[in-house]
């Protein structure tokens, strides 16, 4: 993992950067529906998991984050998710590490999960890597909206993806997306575009 310093004064953001954290403290939400047809025959959760980090790791926008050494983008995400005690109703954030194989990076799912299905803990896996994005996931329902209230807006920059229950329509198969981010690093065509390259891999997931 690295992680490189921006230049603020250099940086052809920083009006907007300026403007979105200290005068209009602003981060927003965008949901859509992803067809996620191709997606039929493998387990959802991974494979949305694994799509989203490849995604990530093509925009530096979505790479960009705050921390003690300052304002940078790291060169590589890894995800953090939830997993879902079905005995206790409760949830637990684990994470782990990206491949771009899909195949190695499933191992490593299917590893974490069994390791810590059982777990009470909220965050059970230790030691965190701070080039890590959430990913959650409500499977019980479909949602049109969705939208997370962080009060450290201020600071935390990385992106906050939510999905919902798929439904058919049309004879395609679509997942509610939700797409969390700030507006100091990112504006909507940053969103759409990142959409956009998201939805043309899961197209093209059958060469997988």
């Amino acid at each position: 993992m690295k992680f490189e310093l921006l230049d603020i004064n250099k940086w052809d953001r920083r009006e907007y950067y300026e403007h979105y954290t200290k005068e209009v403290v602003c981060s927003y939400s965008m949901t859509v529906n992803i067809d996620i047809s191709n997606l039929r025959n493998h387990k959802l959760y991974p494979a949305m998991l694994w799509l989203l980090t490849k995604t990530v790791n093509e925009f530096h926008e979505f790479r960009t984050a705050l921390t003690e050494k300052g304002l940078g983008i790291y060169d590589t995400m890894l995800p953090a998710y939830t997993i879902f005690n079905k005995d206790k109703k409760n949830f637990s954030v684990i994470w782990s590490e990206y491949s771009e194989d899909y195949g190695a990076f499933l191992a490593n799912y299917n590893a974490d999960v069994e390791k810590y299905k059982s777990t009470l803990e909220f965050a059970p896996k230790k030691n965190r890597p701070a080039n890590t994005f959430d990913v959650s996931m409500i499977p019980w329902v479909t949602f049109s909206s969705f939208n997370i209230n962080a009060f450290n807006s201020d600071k935390y920059f990385l992106p906050i993806f939510t999905m919902g229950k798929y439904f058919e329509q049309d004879g395609k198969r679509l997942l509610p997306l939700t797409v969390q981010v700030h507006h100091a690093i990112c504006d909507g065509y940053h969103v759409s575009m990142f959409i956009d390259s998201l939805q043309n891999k899961i197209r093209l997931w059958k060469q997988q």
